[in-house]
């Protein structure tokens, strides 16, 4: 079965559907199996952490590979496989997020603004001005892009690459565990309970970061006439490291580089104010309303460059 027509009919599925599908969505389930461990391994230390991580990733896997194996019928298979994929890309997602903060910044609307930013961010967004809301909608476009598109385009590949049949679903769904993890037990890595699925989440998310910063670097070719490609990437260079995590600064900077705007600065969280360094250069302009809109633009290049890389690799692996 051709992995190359499963992948364009799983991006062309999440393209015109988007993230629809919720009660069922393997994501939404992978969360109740972890609220389940953690009755279960109530103790919020090291080991329970690491126990309930192992656990959820091994029982992700073994089960994107039951259902694989399960369905003989060659149609079934095939839609399962874009099922599959389909469901761990949030490309269309990230687009239908963010704009009605767009929509209701252009209205001048900020409570609503700030409601539907809230959906999409873990800071404080209660006192966000227009610029602030600007720049955290752009943030969640351009930190996610990782994890919620190149991560999972480039697991899928390796997958593949691994074992033609089942592999690309498997390395997706461990993929997307581990995402799930962190987001719900990651946060506690000071308190050594979420440190696995926090150190997890970095290490599978490392090199498709970095390919990822250097695509969006690229894509800003296709995105503007007076694009300077040089003065880009010495940007993203600068800035890339600049966050606590060792991955999320990659896309941010990139889209900071490209978009010339000035991200980061810090956040309120839980009422208490945490520093962060400003991405982009000197002379940035601060984000505005519009700017969302050429965020999700470049989300939309930079995706695509790095999808059409996918299909040339696994054409050449024929």
């Amino acid at each position: 079965m051709n992995f190359n027509i499963i992948f364009f009919s799983a991006i062309l599925l999440d393209s015109i559907l988007g993230d629809s599908i919720k009660i069922t969505h393997p994501v939404v389930l992978i969360g109740r199996l972890i609220n389940l461990f953690e009755k279960i391994f109530s103790r919020r230390n090291f080991l329970n952490g690491f126990l309930i991580c192992i656990f959820t990733i091994m029982i992700s896997g073994l089960t994107a590979g039951f259902f694989l194996y399960v369905f003989e019928n060659t149609l079934l298979k095939f839609i399962l496989k874009v099922y599959m994929l389909y469901t761990a890309l949030a490309w269309r997602d990230l687009k239908d997020e963010t704009k009605p903060i767009y929509e209701k910044l252009i209205q001048k609307d900020l409570v609503n603004a700030r409601k539907f930013l809230s959906r999409v961010v873990g800071r404080d967004t209660e006192n966000l001005n227009q610029t602030e809301i600007s720049r955290a909608a752009i943030e969640t476009i351009s930190e996610n892009s990782v994890d919620g598109i190149f991560s999972v385009m480039f697991w899928a590949c390796i997958g593949n690459f691994l074992n033609q049949d089942y592999g690309a679903y498997i390395f997706v769904w461990i993929f997307k565990a581990a995402s799930t993890l962190d987001s719900m037990l990651g946060y506690e890595i000071n308190g050594d309970f979420g440190f696995t699925s926090a150190k997890l989440d970095d290490v599978l998310n490392f090199i498709p970061a970095r390919i990822g910063g250097v695509i969006i670097i690229l894509a800003g070719e296709f995105f503007c006439k007076d694009y300077n490609l040089k003065k880009a990437f010495r940007i993203f260079m600068l800035d890339r490291k600049k966050h606590k995590s060792p991955n999320s600064a990659h896309g941010e900077s990139a889209f900071a580089a490209v978009l010339n705007v000035k991200l980061g600065g810090g956040a309120f969280y839980n009422n208490i104010f945490q520093p962060r360094e400003f991405l982009g250069d000197t002379d940035s302009k601060a984000p505005q309303a519009f700017d969302i809109l050429r965020a999700q633009k470049l989300l939309d290049i930079s995706s695509s460059i790095f999808a059409i890389f996918i299909f040339i690799f696994n054409y050449m692996l024929k």
